[in-house]
């Protein structure tokens, strides 16, 4: 399986509770913090969720 690196690059505040919780799930809480995960299914359907509010990169 893939690996992608995730970025918060705008705050989840003043965005709806779902979004906020989503940031949460995926691991971020704060500003410019980044987390490796795996590429699956669920993963990828979150960051589609919250993709204006992050960056993606893949990882070799």
């Amino acid at each position: 399986m893939t690996k992608i690196k995730i970025t918060q690059v705008k705050s989840g505040i003043d965005r709806p509770e779902r979004q906020k919780k989503t940031l949460k799930a995926l691991g971020l809480t704060k500003l410019h913090a980044t987390k490796e995960v795996e590429a699956t299914p669920q993963v990828l359907g979150m960051v589609g969720k919250v993709s204006h509010l992050i960056k993606i990169e893949e990882v070799l």
